[in-house]
């Protein structure tokens, strides 16, 4: 039984308490708490006087000896693992029969048990009364004599518990003792343990605050003299057993469980026809409860300093700082840019309500990330994006602005995907108002136009300027002095300067005025422009790549070999359409409008290029000569075969027959 006993006493040395919560916590105050719990010891035990309080410095003769050791501190860690064992209902195992040989008594097991637990709660009473009456009241003392350390930093430590003292000392411990007293007459505790779980929801208090107030033990520890000489006297007198004030504090959390152990032993050692079966039973359903409710407390102390660890690497921005949220996952990212080449790295946070999108300070004195952009949850949309220049992205479009990011791996994107998606899903079915959030068909990378009832009202998706070579609605060219790249800020696409000298109000950016093509103007203002091309005939070379990617036979980057090619560069945008299968058209970028050469296939031949290179390949047909160069010898192989059947006639019969693409 004594090894039942001592199940819950810690055999480690633990780290100290990590930071605290302090912001989430509203100041207490401990007085009104006492003066309730003192009218519900009235009411309960009308009369009742509480035991005479013991000597500051006197070891009170609690009916069991404290092993001297070291002064121990507790880590946050011992924390979880007693969170687990309340989950897991390792405290609620019972113990052994015959563990206490020494007992010869012919006393039944229940009694014994109900005196177990009185001598426990006379331990746990003096404890208490060596946290209340002597550390709390010594550090008071001190606090308004030498102006040394605040008093409501020495209330905050100790929180309510005063409440629990007074209810442990003048009602619980007395009843306990009157019934032992009066076995015989009335062998039951059941009632008596009833009328005590209704006050073990003031723990929950208790508990939420023991790591903010091991925080601020620590820290008014090594900042204030007169604090750590207080305390350091009493945990070297006697009655301290040579435990640290830390040790002490954490007794009020492990003794509900322990209620529950000997409950629970008890009710199994009770005869079948036990008078007090019944109430025994219902008071373990309390504690139970009980022990429920203090874990719960500890899980939300977890989460809160979770949430201030972050809050606090993100440099406590008030519009961001809000006790409510909850952390659902973070982590590294790239950010793929629609100027550079190169992917930026950036790091996410993703909440319950909102996506914050960080960039990593090189410099992190405070604050270790800047928040550069964040996207509400409600409203926003997430999915893969194939991109064979870069593997593992996605997608997050949100109100305020899109984003196209890259994952690691394939597993971290699937895992940022469903991540975003049960967040999306959370929000979804508190607030009927947002509709379900539309996916993009699996693979379609190219999704560039967005609806016309959200245009102007979410962040549209940029089109990367190394994508195109042209303007995306007059089709001329760029260059680097006289026609350079913009972008709509509705629509994403990139447009030269003259078809995006427009503004218009953007309710996504506040309704601000931005700039917007003309075709995005005209929609989002009602205003009618007048367009000098609009009727010039479409060129034989006008037929977008996007178009053709999507519907294509075969397509793909392939160096282009020789001066054949003129000035159009070393590499392009090869496409053999579905709806013109007989022609190669040969873009500089994927999102060009307008191809810069079409070659007709029909009657030319394929030849494979020399032992030096396998990867190359050529066109021929009367002294004509083209030569590309695949990146592997199998999309060398696909394109000779997409490319012979082009040359020998060959058409498609249905909507997958011959596709070649990747």
């Amino acid at each position: 039984m004594e090894a039942c006993r001592m199940e819950g006493e810690s055999k480690e040395k633990l780290a100290s308490v990590s930071s605290l919560v302090t912001v989430f916590e509203n100041s207490r105050t401990p007085g009104a708490a006492s003066r309730v719990c003192k009218l519900a010891i009235e009411h309960h035990c009308p009369g009742g006087r509480a035991p005479p309080p013991a000597e500051p410095w006197k070891e009170p003769n609690l009916g069991e000896t404290l092993q001297g050791s070291e002064p121990r501190m507790v880590s946050r860690r011992y924390l979880s693992s007693l969170k687990n064992k309340l989950s897991s209902g390792a405290w609620r195992k019972s113990c052994q029969p015959g563990t206490d040989p020494g007992l010869g008594t012919q006393e039944p097991e229940e009694k014994r048990i109900v005196q177990e637990l009185l001598e426990t709660e006379k331990a746990y009473v003096a404890r208490l009364h060596l946290l209340d009456q002597v550390f709390f009241q010594e550090l008071l003392r001190e606090a308004r004599a030498s102006k040394a350390f605040p008093e409501d930093v020495v209330r905050l430590i100790f929180s309510n518990i005063s409440s629990i003292y007074q209810f442990h000392a003048q009602f619980f411990l007395p009843e306990l003792q009157r019934r032992l007293d009066d076995w015989t007459a009335t062998p039951r505790i059941g009632d008596v343990i009833q009328k005590l779980a209704p006050f073990l929801k003031m723990y929950s208090e208790y508990v939420k605050n023991f790591e903010r107030a091991a925080e601020l033990l620590a820290s008014w520890t090594d900042k204030s003299a007169p604090f750590q000489e207080v305390i350091t006297r009493i945990q070297s007198s006697e009655a301290s057993g040579s435990l640290t004030l830390q040790h002490h504090m954490l007794e009020p959390v492990q003794r509900i469980p322990r209620y529950e152990l000997l409950l629970k032993e008890y009710v199994q050692k009770l005869p079948a026809q036990a008078p007090d079966l019944a109430d025994a039973q219902k008071a373990l359903d309390m504690i139970f409860l009980a022990a429920q409710h203090s874990n719960a407390a500890i899980t939300e102390m977890e989460r809160l300093q979770d949430l201030w660890d972050v809050y606090q690497r993100l440099g406590l921005e008030d519009d961001i700082v809000d006790p409510s949220n909850t952390l659902l996952r973070e982590g590294p990212v790239l950010k793929i840019s629609f100027r550079r080449s190169d992917p930026m790295e950036r790091y996410l946070f993703l909440f319950n309500n909102m996506l914050l999108y960080c960039i990593p300070k090189v410099i992190q004195v405070g604050a270790q990330f800047q928040v550069r952009t964040r996207i509400d949850v409600a409203g926003m949309k997430v999915r893969e994006l194939t991109d064979a220049e870069f593997p593992h992205s996605f997608l997050v479009s949100g109100k305020q602005r899109t984003l196209e990011l890259q994952a690691r791996s394939q597993e971290e994107m699937i895992s940022w995907i469903q991540a975003c998606q049960a967040a999306i899903d959370q929000i979804e079915k508190r607030n009927e108002t947002f509709k379900a959030a539309v996916q993009g068909p699996e693979g379609d990378t190219q999704e560039q136009e967005l609806q016309s009832e959200e245009l102007g009202l979410r962040a549209p998706q940029w089109v990367r300027d190394k994508m195109v070579t042209m303007c995306m609605r007059c089709r001329e060219p760029f260059n680097a002095l006289t026609r350079r790249r913009h972008h709509c800020r509705a629509c994403g696409y990139v447009v030269c300067a003259k078809c995006s000298d427009y503004r218009a109000e953007l309710k996504y950016d506040g309704n601000r005025p931005n700039r917007v093509c003309f075709h995005c103007y005209t929609f989002l203002t009602g205003n009618v422009l007048r367009e000098d091309k609009e009727d010039k005939k479409r060129g034989i070379l006008e037929k977008g790549s996007t178009t053709g990617s999507e519907q294509s036979i075969m397509c793909g980057f392939l160096q282009l070999v020789g001066d054949k090619w003129g000035k159009s560069g070393p590499r392009g945008w090869c496409v053999i359409p579905r709806d013109d299968p007989l022609v190669l058209y040969v873009y500089a970028a994927p999102q060009d409008m307008r191809a810069h050469t079409s070659v007709p296939l029909l009657g030319y031949q394929v030849t494979a290029g020399t032992q030096a290179d396998p990867r190359v390949f050529q066109l021929q047909q009367s002294g004509q000569f083209y030569t590309f160069k695949a990146e592997t010898e199998e999309l060398r192989d696909r394109w000779m075969k997409a490319m012979e059947r082009a040359a020998s006639g060959w058409s498609p019969r249905g909507p997958n027959d011959g596709d070649l693409s990747d």
